[in-house]
This record gives C-alpha cells, structure tokens and sequence, in this order.
C-alpha cells in the first residue's frame, strides 16, 4: 500500500473537477422537480461501483484494445482540455442526451461516472497509485451524495452568479490539470 496524501488531494481536485457536481446543481433541481424523489443513495453507490471497476478493469480493457495507458493519458488530457474549455468559456463543445428522468441512469452514469470521469481515472492512474485514487473516488461520492441531497438548498444559497464563478474556477483549474497530465505523458510517446 502506498498511501500518499498529495497524491490523494490531487486526484480529490481533479476527480472534483471533472465530475463538476457543483455545477451540475440546475440539472439535479430541475429532475427532482420534474420527477420527485431522486434516489440519492443509489446513484451514489452504482456511480463509486462504475468508478472503481474502471479504474481496476479499464487498463485491461485497454490492453486487449492495444492502447497504451500513456497514450490514453493524453487523448484523457484532450478530453479534459475540452471540458475544462466548456466550463471556462460557458460553451457546450461535447453535446450529452438530456436526461429524461431523474433514476441511476442520468445521474450516476453519465452525470456523475461519465466519459470525462471515466477517461480521468485511466489517466491519472499512470501517475498516481490505485489506493489513492479509489480514496479520492470515494471522497467525491461522499460530497456528490451531499449534493444531491441538499441540492436546492446549494442553489439558493450559491445563486446562479455563485454556481458560474464555482465552474469558472474548476475550468481554470482542470485546464491546468490537462496540460500537466499532457506534458507529463506525451513524452513517453516518442521513446518507443
């Protein structure tokens, strides 16, 4: 076990980032009121399952693909460069189905264990070790719980002013994120 508390509060932050929980609160409040309850327990848990499979299976899958886990790291980082650019620049570049009800489907996959979270966690397990990632999957389950519990009452505290600085903030933030992760894989690209 190679518990590191730097590597765990980076993945946290990126994982936070990416999944954008914060910024997913208009779309949260707008299903509850469309269909009531959400199932927040559920979503929660089937969303750290789908995670942590991938993060264990996903290299696999790679492999049997003929992907190396670099080169994923830097088509991961492309992706999270167009989300980070979606969030920044308040444009939508990756077009999603719009959920039509509030059940696992929507909000555990795609909204909370979706592409971007998916190529996240194969990306930064070329540099962090499992067991610090699997700590920071279950940290961000535990704030997108709280989230979705309390999510109208987020929004009338945060305002729609709030939530756009909260994902400006992120976007910047995950940006960085992308440039690292491409800067710091590309490299082994051309040592073959």
């Amino acid at each position: 076990m190679d518990f590191n508390l730097k590597e765990i509060f980076s993945a946290t932050m990126i994982l936070f980032a990416v999944i954008d929980i914060m910024g997913s609160i208009p779309l949260i409040v707008s299903l509850r009121k469309k269909v009531g309850h959400i199932q927040s327990e559920k979503a929660s848990l089937v969303a750290a399952g789908i995670m942590i499979a991938f993060l264990f299976v996903g290299e696999g899958i790679l492999k049997f693909l003929g992907v190396d886990v670099n080169s994923f790291a830097v088509a991961g980082s492309l992706v999270l460069l167009f989300l980070a650019l979606e969030m920044v620049l308040g444009v939508q570049i990756i077009k999603d189905e719009e959920p039509k009800s509030a059940s696992i489907v929507p909000l555990a996959f795609p909204l909370i264990a979706g592409a971007g979270s998916m190529t996240t966690i194969v990306s930064i397990r070329a540099e962090y070790a499992a067991e610090n990632i699997v700590i920071a999957i279950i940290l961000n389950i535990a704030l997108v719980y709280g989230v979705l519990k309390s999510a109208a009452w987020l929004e009338g505290k945060l305002g729609e002013g709030g939530l756009n600085v909260l994902r400006k903030v992120f976007g910047v933030i995950l940006l960085a994120i992308s440039v690292k992760l491409f800067s710091s894989n590309i490299v082994y690209l051309f040592q073959a």
